[in-house]
């Protein structure tokens, strides 16, 4: 049966999918709750777990799913591609999402589109753009030539715009803002050689600047010693380029920070660079540090530690904690205890041989002899990565982290014959490389299981559901169900390119909805 065939008979069989959508303003309250009939923010709710506890569609039931509707996104040619990046977001029936310079509002139950918005563009990075946030009938996005703008969500028509970046400086955006009570907070992408990564906050109603978090120390304070001097500090990198997660007990926003610059290249800025390749706890209301934990301290490899904090309640030695987990994309594990930023679980969960142990702190050692060497040194991860962009997920129910995580090499090697590169050095990431979907026990950090994919590299974002069900995308086209506990495959679907970002769930009239995107296309599956 074809999609448009497919369609047109669950229409017949459940009428509220074509029921008009009023599109009303989101409640903030839905923001502090666990997402069932929304899907109000990037990761579902602020815990960043993306967990859903709707369990109609459940480990008996997949086998069942059938394609509802599919839409595709087109936008103009200068587009360097529509692919679908976003998470969409799902409120009052009506789905939000963007491609670089476009956002979409689509029918939930039926995939016709309500309305699009076309920013006009003026320069920046056109690699992806992540998604939107939304605060009562207010939409927030980032566009690549480094402004926010808030759209009204049931027209799509501009509110405001107001930058948060400089194209000179060679800045751009592309993640998903947050709204946190009267903020929305943005970050920022940028270059490789000399410029700081920040995190800024917005006024909801206004776009007014409320303030600006850089990713290095103030000169002056002890943290300034990890940089050999201040110029190298205060251009030293550490962009903001994936939404974060928050507490609202403790009034913490956690964040996790990019690469030092110059990238690869090391020489010129020895030292742990603080506050790059960190994650970080912040105020919202100030913009203040409370604490910050580094994986990545003195990165000459090319990675971060973006990944997604994901925050939860737990037990570690006996002890009720309130949790932070990150599989970071340098192949460690690492479990915090969010108030404090102490290390409790310190664990690789790819291979990894750039270490030369872990120190009493719970950070990773480099290993000198790992970094970039004149002829060459084979390092593991390489530099896409263990865990890249696209999100992991947690479930309540299993206690297990789920990740998409690669292992494989890269060869790291500078250009100086001196082995001395003043600013420049390379990689090459040929070689052996596999994807592997893998499960985490949080309480040490150990494979619970693994299911390794065929050749390829592509990456996808996790869903876990109380339906004892994980979401993802292979290393093909696949959209895989995959049986939370064992690993083992109960569905799946060819959705003919790869899949990126996570899926999300909702439910509406009593259907559960599940809605991923591959290519351009976003694809919504609901039980017949």
């Amino acid at each position: 049966m074809t999609g448009t065939k497919l369609l047109l008979a669950l229409l017949a069989i459940l009428p509220s999918f074509a029921s008009a959508t009023a599109q009303a303003p989101l409640d903030p309250a839905r923001l502090l709750l666990q997402p069932t009939d929304t899907w109000p923010m990037y990761n579902g709710d602020y815990s960043g777990r993306r967990f859903s506890s709707l369990k109609k569609i459940n480990e008996t039931t997949v086998k069942n799913l059938q394609l509802a509707w599919s839409f595709r996104a087109s936008g103009p040619p200068a587009l360097r591609s529509a692919r679908i990046e976003a998470t969409p977001l799902q409120v009052d029936g009506v789905l939000y999402f963007t491609v670089p310079t476009m956002v979409w509002a689509v029918d939930a139950r039926t995939g016709v589109e309500l309305w699009n918005f076309h920013w006009d563009n003026k320069g920046g990075n056109l690699i992806g753009n992540r998604g939107v946030a939304m605060y009562k009938d207010t939409l927030y996005f980032e566009t690549a030539d480094c402004n926010l703008v808030a759209l009204d969500n049931k027209t799509g028509k501009e509110k405001w715009h107001t930058p948060i970046g400089s194209l000179e400086e060679m800045y751009y955006a592309s993640t998903a803002p947050m709204v946190v009570k009267d903020h929305v907070i943005v970050g920022i992408s940028g270059d490789d050689f000399d410029i700081p990564g920040y995190i800024e906050s917005h006024d909801l109603a206004t776009g007014k600047l409320q303030w600006r978090w850089y990713s290095h120390p103030n000169p002056g304070d002890p943290e300034a010693a990890t940089w050999p001097n201040e110029d190298a500090m205060m251009h030293g990198g550490g962009m903001t380029w994936v939404p974060g997660t928050y507490d609202p007990e403790l009034n913490l926003y956690y964040v996790g920070t990019g690469n030092a610059q110059p990238v690869i290249a090391g020489d010129s800025r020895l030292g742990a660079n603080l506050y790059t390749g960190s994650i970080v706890a912040l105020n919202p209301d100030t913009g203040k540090l409370a604490w910050y934990f580094q994986p990545n301290p003195h990165d000459t490899h090319d990675w971060d530690a973006v990944q997604t904090p994901i925050l939860f309640n737990g037990t570690i030695e006996g002890k009720e904690r309130k949790l932070l987990a990150q599989a970071s994309r340098n192949g460690w594990f690492f479990v915090l205890d969010r108030t404090t930023g102490k290390a409790l679980v310190t664990q690789p969960f790819t291979k990894q041989n750039w270490t030369s142990g872990v120190n009493a702190q719970g950070q990773p050692i480099p290993n000198a002899k790992k970094d970039p060497q004149g002829d060459g040194a084979l390092v593991s991860p390489n530099q896409a990565g263990a865990a890249n962009w696209p999100p992991p997920s947690f479930s309540p129910a299993t206690g297990l982290f789920y990740v998409n995580s690669m292992d494989a090499y890269s060869e790291y090697y500078v250009f100086d014959a001196d082995g001395k590169p003043e600013g420049w050095a390379g990689n090459d990431r040929g070689g052996w490389s596999q994807v592997a979907l893998r499960a985490i026990d949080y309480k040490t950090g150990k494979i619970k299981w693994s299911h390794t994919y065929p050749t390829g590299t592509n990456r996808s974002g996790i869903l876990s559901t109380a339906g004892n069900l994980v979401f993802a995308g292979d290393t093909s086209t696949n959209f895989i169900a995959f049986n939370a506990q064992t690993g083992a495959i109960v569905w799946h679907a060819g959705l003919g390119a790869p899949l990126i970002n996570g899926a999300i769930t909702y439910d509406l009239d009593g259907h559960q909805y599940l809605v991923t995107s591959a290519g351009d296309t976003l694809y919504a599956f609901v039980l017949p």
